[in-house]
């Protein structure tokens, strides 16, 4: 008789997001839980529902769940940078009692107001893979540390060029977004440079969109292909940029680099399309946020602070200095265990 329930208040919530322009895996009813009740409502917002990186989060945090005897649902932005989008779920998942909501913010910023109603209402908050600004917007964050990420990436970078001047694309992500300003400031820092450099011929902002990078790379080539070093904020943006490049026949010219580490990034990166990729770990964020999730229901016990959940340069072409795993590794761990 409960699963009914919770079957047809899913189809009658399905409806109302529909009309809201939110997308949705599963609901439940009732109005805003705390800790303590012993019985554990998850809500997941991700930034969109779409990008490879976000589902498997989301499989992962509904698999943790459902080995927990957790009730889980997701909703997800209609694309990077939607925070309205955000705002109604989390409005949403409130409405339907959850006690805690796992979120990867789509602006540092966008949601905050929201996230605090969230929490005045006793719901616990955890960013997963994205900080907010402030932290302390947030209960907890378990994230990879975005900017030792691009730290990994600019240093690879910078050892493949073997000494020559960089002449340096930069494809960045959603602009506002605290990834992609610490992803940027990291690479930079790796490979040695201020942002106002003049080994920087050109950047484009691609909002973490595979088509909008290869169309802005595109652009920027019109201008010059004297080019030798690529960063890519994301593997999604580095496929579009890679076709861009080879469609000018410079691929095999010059050292790209990315972050993610998804499989299919990591095949990327074995099949020659670009040098590196810095691996995430983002099932370790959703199991380590569910769990946090159950140990709230169960005890009203909140995480506090960053927790990072690491990251590991996966290439088939090592450099000095430079730690890294193979793409051979990098198959058999694409963004799960580190091991």
């Amino acid at each position: 008789m409960r699963q009914r329930r919770f079957v047809g208040l899913a189809v009658l919530v399905v409806a109302l997001l529909a009309a809201s322009g939110c997308t949705v895996q599963r609901y439940w009813g009732g109005s805003a839980g705390s800790g303590g009740s012993g019985e554990a409502k998850i809500g997941l917002v991700t930034k969109t529902d779409t990008n490879p990186y976000f589902v498997e989060l989301r499989e992962a945090a509904g698999a943790a769940a459902a080995a927990q005897g957790a009730e889980f649902g997701a909703l997800a932005g209609q694309f990077d940078g939607d925070n309205d989008g955000q705002v109604r779920a989390v409005e949403n998942l409130m409405q339907q009692g959850v006690n805690t909501i796992l979120i990867t913010p789509s602006s540092s910023t966008g949601v905050l107001a929201a996230l605090d109603r969230a929490r005045q209402a006793g719901v616990l908050v955890i960013a997963l893979d994205t900080a907010t600004e402030p932290a302390e917007a947030v209960d907890a964050t378990f994230a990879t540390d975005n900017v030792e990420a691009g730290r990994q990436q600019g240093a690879y970078v910078k050892a493949a060029l073997s000494g020559a001047a960089p002449k340096l694309l930069m494809v960045d992500g959603t602009a506002g977004s605290s990834v992609d300003r610490e992803r940027h400031s990291g690479f930079l820092e790796g490979i040695g440079l201020a942002d106002n450099a003049p080994e920087i011929i050109g950047r484009t902002n691609a909002n973490g969109d595979q088509s909008l990078a290869q169309q802005g790379v595109e652009n920027l080539l019109q201008r010059t292909t004297d080019v030798n070093a690529v960063y890519t904020m994301n593997e999604p943006m580095a496929r579009g940029t890679f076709q861009a490049l080879d469609g000018r026949g410079l691929a095999e010219r010059l050292t790209m680099g990315s972050i993610d580490g998804g499989c299919e990034g990591v095949t990327g990166v074995r099949d020659g399309e670009y040098a590196a990729t810095v691996m995430q770990f983002p099932k370790k964020m959703a199991e380590q946020g569910v769990a946090a999730a159950v140990e709230y229901a169960r005890t009203g016990a909140k995480p506090e602070g960053f927790v990072g959940t690491g990251s590991v340069v996966v290439t088939d072409r090592p450099m000095p200095g430079v730690e890294s795993q193979t793409t051979e590794w990098g198959l058999r761990n694409c963004w799960g265990d580190q091991s």
